[in-house]
Formats: C-alpha cells, sequence, structure tokens
C-alpha cells in the first residue's frame, strides 16, 4: 500500500548513523514498516525506498562498522515473530481473519440511559450478573459488525476505547462522543454506521462515526459539555405549613430574629395543609403555574454559578482546599415554561468546561433557595471552605446535549486545509440535529414525563426534603448564612443527617406501574443512597 510519507522523513542532509523513524498515522503500530531501503545520493541526501528490512543494508556511513543495536533490534524482531507463530498455533482460528487497518476515530452517539448501569464499560466480576452499559452494548455491536477485530474483542482497552462525558445510571445523553481506533472499511458492509445501528438496543443511536487524529483524546479534548436539567415548576412551592421542614427552619429563623419569607403563600393559604392528604396536594401541584417573578428569581440566581467556583459542596466528599474542585461555568440559562399534559416543565441549561459530580446537587441550590426565599447570596457561602450536605435532584431530569470540541476544531481549521491527507473534518453535531430531536422526544422527554405521570416521583423527592427534621439544611434562611449546627467538621457525627433515597436515582420503571412513590416507606437503610468519597482518579474518570 503507497503511503504519502511526512516531508522530514522523506530526506535530510548530511549522512546519519541513524535509521530514520517514520511515523505512520492510524497503524496502531510501533514497528518500523516492513520493507525500507535506503541510498546515500552523491550529494549526501539519504532516499527512502522499498526492500526487505532483513537485509543489511542500513542508513549508516558505508565506512562505518555496523552497530550492535542494529544485530539486537533483528534479534528481538525474530523473537516476536517466534511468539506471533506461538500464539497463532494455539489460536489457529484467529489467523484466519485478515489484518484490517485501524484509524483513529470519534463515534458520535445518543441514547437513553433508563436500562443502564451508567456509560462507561464495566468487565463482568465472577460470580455477579453482567452490568450492562452504554459502552458494553457499543462495543459489542462493533465487534459483530467487524469494526473491531477478533483480537481486540475481549477488552475495550486494546482499542484505546475513551468517552469525552462520563455519565451516571440512568442519566441520558442525547449526543456523546466515544474516541477508539476501529476498523472503518468492513469488508462486504456498505454503510457500516447503519449495520451497527442494525446491532444497537433501539434506545442506543449511532449517529455517524469520522476520522480524527491519532492523538485524539475524547475526555482532554472536549472543551466543554452541555447539560439540561427539567423539573416541574411546582417544586417551587414553598413547603407545606406544618411539615418538618417548615417547623425547623421557622424556628431558626425566629431564633435569628426574622420571619420567614414564605408566609401566607397563595398555594397553602387557601386549604387547610393539616387536614389535606398529599394526593389532593399533588393534584393542585400540577395545575400550579409558576409567575415572572419565580422565573426571575432563578435567573437572578443561577448567574452566580458561572465563571470559575470552588464546587467543593456540590460533589463526593473532598477535600475543600484541594484546587481540583476548581471548575469554570460558562454559561447557565432558565428557558421558559411549558406545559405537557397537566405538568409545567422548567429546563435549566447548564454549559460548563467540566463538570464534578453532581449536577443534580446545584439544581438542589437552585430550587431550594428560590422556594425557599433565601438570599443569593448562600452562593457564596457554599463557594468558600466550609462544608454542608447538599442532596441531589431526581437522576430523571438530568440530560447531557453533547460535548463541545472548539479547541480541536479550530486548530484543525488554522493548521490545515482540506486538500491535506492529514486534515480531519471538524466535530459537530450540528450535522445529526433532525435524527438526535426526534430520539430526543421519543426515547428521553416522553419517557421521563410519562415516569413523573404514573409515579409522582417529583413529588415523592420534594416531600422527602420537607420530612427532614434535622439540622442539615439550616444553611435556608433569610440571612443566607450557613450556622454552625449545619457544619460538616471532619471525624464529628452529625446528630439526625439526612439520608437520599434510591429511587431519585432511577430513571426506568415498569409501564404498568403506576403507584406513586411514598416516602414514608422509604426508611430502612436498604433504600439508602449512601455517598461514597472517591479518589482523585476515579473522581477524574467520573467527571464530565
Amino acid at each position: 500500500m503507497d503511503r504519502k510519507l511526512p516531508a522530514e522523513a522523506e530526506s535530510f542532509s548530511g549522512p546519519s548513523s541513524k535509521r530514520p523513524r517514520l511515523d505512520l498515522e492510524g497503524e496502531g503500530n510501533t514497528h518500523i514498516p516492513k520493507e525500507l531501503k535506503t541510498d546515500l545520493s552523491p550529494t549526501g541526501t539519504v532516499n527512502i525506498a522499498e526492500q526487505p528490512l532483513d537485509d543489511d543494508t542500513s542508513c549508516d556511513s558505508p565506512n562505518k562498522p555496523k552497530k550492535s543495536k542494529d544485530k539486537n533490534l533483528r534479534g528481538r524482531r525474530r523473537r516476536d515473530q517466534a511468539s506471533r507463530d506461538e500464539w497463532q498455533a494455539r489460536n489457529p482460528d484467529a489467523s484466519k481473519e485478515p489484518r484490517l487497518p485501524k484509524r483513529e476515530c470519534a463515534l458520535m452517539i445518543g441514547f437513553c440511559g433508563s436500562k443502564y448501569s451508567g456509560m462507561q464499560f464495566q468487565k463482568t466480576q465472577p460470580g455477579l450478573p453482567e452490568q450492562r452499559t452504554i459502552e458494553g452494548e457499543l462495543f459489542k455491536a462493533l465487534v459483530t459488525a467487524g469494526a473491531v477485530s477478533k483480537d481486540n474483542s475481549e477488552d475495550p482497552v486494546k482499542v484505546g476505547l475513551a468517552r469525552a462525558a462520563r455519565t451516571d445510571a440512568g442519566v441520558h445523553a442525547v449526543g456523546n462522543i466515544v474516541s477508539l481506533k476501529m476498523i472503518m472499511s468492513v469488508p462486504g458492509v456498505d454503510n457500516l454506521c447503519a449495520r451497527i445501528n442494525t446491532l444497537l438496543p433501539p434506545d442506543i443511536r449511532l449517529w455517524g462515526f469520522q476520522r480524527v487524529q491519532r492523538s485524539f483524546n475524547a475526555r482532554l479534548l472536549c472543551d466543554a459539555r452541555k447539560y439540561t436539567y427539567f423539573f416541574p415548576s411546582y417544586l417551587l412551592i414553598p413547603p407545606k405549613p406544618g411539615s418538618h421542614l417548615d417547623r425547623v427552619l421557622r424556628e431558626h429563623a425566629t431564633s435569628q430574629g426574622c420571619e420567614i419569607p414564605w408566609n401566607n403563600d397563595p398555594f397553602w393559604s387557601t386549604i387547610d395543609p393539616s387536614t389535606s392528604t398529599w394526593q389532593e396536594d399533588m393534584i393542585r401541584k400540577r395545575a400550579w403555574r409558576a409567575t415572572p417573578a419565580h422565573l426571575q428569581r432563578l435567573r437572578t440566581i443561577i448567574q452566580k454559578f458561572e465563571k470559575t467556583h470552588n464546587f467543593h459542596n456540590f460533589t463526593v466528599a473532598q477535600d475543600p482546599r484541594d484546587k481540583t474542585n476548581n471548575r469554570f461555568m460558562k454559561k447557565l440559562q432558565v428557558a421558559e415554561p411549558a406545559v405537557y399534559g397537566e405538568t409545567e416543565w422548567i429546563a435549566v441549561s447548564l454549559d460548563g468546561q467540566s463538570f464534578m459530580l453532581h449536577q443534580r446537587k446545584m439544581m438542589f441550590a437552585l430550587v431550594m433557595i428560590c422556594r425557599t426565599g433565601t438570599p443569593n447570596s448562600l452562593l457564596d457561602e457554599l463557594f468558600e471552605l466550609t462544608r454542608v450536605h447538599i442532596p441531589k435532584m431526581p437522576a430523571l431530569g438530568l440530560l447531557l446535549e453533547y460535548p463541545v470540541f472548539t479547541g480541536y476544531n479550530t486548530r484543525i481549521a488554522k493548521k490545515l486545509a482540506p486538500s491535506d491527507p492529514d486534515y480531519r473534518e471538524p466535530i459537530d453535531f450540528e450535522n445529526y440535529s433532525e435524527e438526535m430531536n426526534s430520539f430526543k422526544q421519543q426515547y428521553i422527554y416522553d419517557n421521563m414525563r410519562s415516569i413523573e405521570d404514573r409515579k409522582g416521583l417529583f413529588d415523592g423527592w420534594i416531600r422527602s426534603i420537607d420530612s427532614y427534621k434535622g439540622n442539615d439544611f439550616l444553611y435556608l434562611n433569610p440571612k443566607g448564612i450557613i450556622p454552625p449546627e449545619a457544619i460538616i467538621r471532619k471525624g464529628e457525627r452529625r446528630q439526625d443527617p439526612f439520608r437520599e433515597r434510591k429511587v431519585f436515582n432511577l430513571t426506568s420503571f415498569a409501564e404498568d406501574d403506576s403507584e406513586k412513590v411514598q416516602v414514608e416507606e422509604l426508611t430502612d437503610e436498604a433504600n439508602e443512597d449512601a455517598e461514597e468519597s472517591l479518589t482523585k482518579k476515579q473522581l477524574e474518570e467520573a467527571e464530565g
């Protein structure tokens, strides 16, 4: 196969004692190609042509003796060949498959994460059931389609699989990037993308794939990730009078010489909260609509997240002083509400350089500051070193829209012309916008709204917040100051800490399951969502 060599490999002045090193993109092979010959011209320029490598001809000056390293190199080649012969003798079927060239590629995918244990590939552990993941399903389809050879079919690490953004179990993505070395031209397959899609479940789609530069890394070269979080607007209704949270926050405000801002809220003032059931409240909540004042309040609060801050309170337990807690948020926006069925929904878009676990904690702060009338200045305190407990909003509302590769695209366009053989197409999800929007509506939005209509998941979550009677949320007060009772101190055990529930991490329920979430039945430890600390390495791999 003819290959165009880099300019610096085609010729160089003066004799040399070193062999020229060839950098052939996409081969995934560190060995020098099998046929090279060097001829020394009268001008002292070395020209490269084809000749068996076992030939004794080298780039050394004809007046200099052979060096021992050439003999060692030939010895290593013989040993490598012997190892390959031995392996093929033990694996006769493997030798029958032709070796096809691999290229570094970016795969644009979308998925509904409801039925999967997250994005990242997980090896099956002995004695444990297989964990279905997005990458696991994708990798199996690539192997079956012939885009990954049988030699590399057991472990995605062999083809350098990486992703732009890692999503948790149940979280959806209408756009994400997976990069790996794959076979782009499979014999007998005219449309490889279409072939792979026939092998994928319908809730995972491959929008397309393209060749990228050999040094491409989906996670490290990603400039930003765009997420959207959806929630029913009724979450902005203040705590129910007489609920545990109402009493705790009211008592704390009184002790500080303040009144709670939600006294005589119109939603609760027209009924007797002490006698109304949660089922009756739910009917009224679905009919409630956010006012322009609510939306303006949300938009004012969310601007505090923009720019660079220490997000240690919005991730898993980390040292607040660790510089890796700093993140840059480009732009956060609150869209106009939209009514679907009986419920009004609000969409919040988050555009950040990278996110630590969890964006859902950011949404908790946004919603709770708004519904309790807490000053926006609380966020300034949450960005300081003081540690408090911030729960997560339900996973059902979180969606990864797509990752952004502005820097990579700009660098390619600036350095290379489209006619250059090393030029690569920019990564742009706009090329697939029509298919992505259709998939988003059918597999993500419809699923989200159906679950809320049947299960009342968001209402169950807000009732779990309002039923808490401890001190963890005392930072929600009219002064926006974190009191000592709400501070988490290393080595000290908190009294009556808030316990999150696993059910609010779920995004998939049986279609005939219409039983509403009963918070009162989720009090045992088996239902708790215990938050574990992660190492720096684990957190780095988990960010997205």
